[in-house]
């Protein structure tokens, strides 16, 4: 069974680590959702009954039930599945407080105020100067981090309702949605 994505150790920097942040999030996905079905289908053993030597006399093979049993699902989706979310859940969260934090660590802040201060009086036409957007600072990390975690957590949204569809269709699933599936797990996990 293909094992659950641990969130990193969390720390403002690794928030501000771009690279880091993203990197986790893309391996957790591709190795959660992206797979959904190589998971589920890994959970199905054709082989319970033995091998029966007239299955390769014939060419077209019988159908599969694309229904796995549920204890494989309930467990597949209590021990990877909705654990892989709430990591990545965890690492958004503790990320989105950063970025709404003060940061006065922030090794850009002196440049973006001496550029400040330094264009104050400086007259900005961009119709008359296309190039004048040089002149406009940087904004601050916290604000760069702000919208990457906007985006990601727009990705996040689509992957999981993509995830929860196919779950609900080879699982025979009957909670709609993914949000009150794990909320339902986060409620009857110990704490």
């Amino acid at each position: 069974m293909t094992q659950p994505s641990v969130a990193p150790q969390l720390s403002p920097q690794f928030c501000f680590s771009t690279t880091a942040l993203r990197d986790f999030l893309r391996i957790s996905r591709s190795a959660i959702d992206d797979s959904i079905t190589q998971n589920l289908n890994a959970l199905i053993t054709p082989a319970k009954r033995g091998f029966d030597p007239s299955s390769t006399a014939r060419r077209v093979p019988q159908p599969v039930s694309r229904e796995i049993d549920s204890e494989s699902c309930q467990n597949f989706k209590d021990k990877v599945l909705f654990p892989s979310w709430q990591s990545r859940s965890q690492v958004l969260s503790y990320c989105a407080l950063v970025a709404t934090s003060p940061d006065p660590d922030d090794p850009e802040a002196a440049i973006r105020e001496a550029e400040l201060e330094k264009n104050r009086d400086r007259v900005v036409d961009e119709r008359l100067d296309p190039y004048s957007a040089r002149f406009f600072p940087q904004e601050p990390r916290t604000e760069r981090l702000a919208l990457l975690l906007r985006q990601e957590q727009g990705v996040e949204n689509i992957v999981r309702t993509r995830t929860w569809e196919v779950v609900k269709e080879r699982c025979g699933e009957s909670v709609e949605t993914w949000e009150q599936a794990l909320a339902t797990w986060r409620k009857d996990r110990p704490v």
